[in-house]
């Protein structure tokens, strides 16, 4: 019982982070399509697109858009190894984009907010530029 409860201590304080999110004025397929074409705009890689809804309607079923983009960059990458080994599960950094209440909405987790409980200035100094970049994408993919 005592292990169970420090495993419990330690668990409760480390929260879900909370996600920014921006709404589309496209349909679900054009705003996954946005973003796609924005990550790569905005001179970052997709690493690849995992699509809940497309593979339910694959299976003749049909639920709301829902898919998740994931995205990041090598030098990005050699620069949160460099600061924290253990920062590396973070990537790739997502982006959802998700049907709900009629309408679509793009969500992601801040970088800064992702790699904090790191505490690593080096890493803040990355993150923050992540940061910006993923902003830019989101509003790049929402943009009229």
């Amino acid at each position: 019982m005592h292990a169970r409860a420090l495993f419990l201590t330690l668990m409760l304080p480390c929260g879900p982070v909370a996600a920014a999110e921006l709404a589309s004025p496209y349909g679900f397929e054009a705003t996954v399509a946005r973003i796609e074409a924005a990550v790569e705009g905005n001179a970052m890689f997709r690493i690849a697109t995992a699509s809940a809804s497309r593979a339910a309607a694959g299976q003749g079923i049909a639920i709301p858009g829902d898919a998740v983009v994931l995205v990041f960059r090598n030098d990005f990458a050699r620069r949160v190894l460099a600061a924290d080994p253990k920062a590396g599960i973070e990537a790739p950094l997502p982006f959802h984009v998700r049907e709900t209440g009629g309408r679509v909405v793009i969500a992601w987790k801040k970088p800064s907010d992702v790699y904090r409980p790191y505490a690593s200035s080096s890493l803040d100094v990355t993150a923050a530029e992540l940061d910006a970049i993923f902003a830019k994408i989101a509003a790049d993919a929402v943009a009229k």
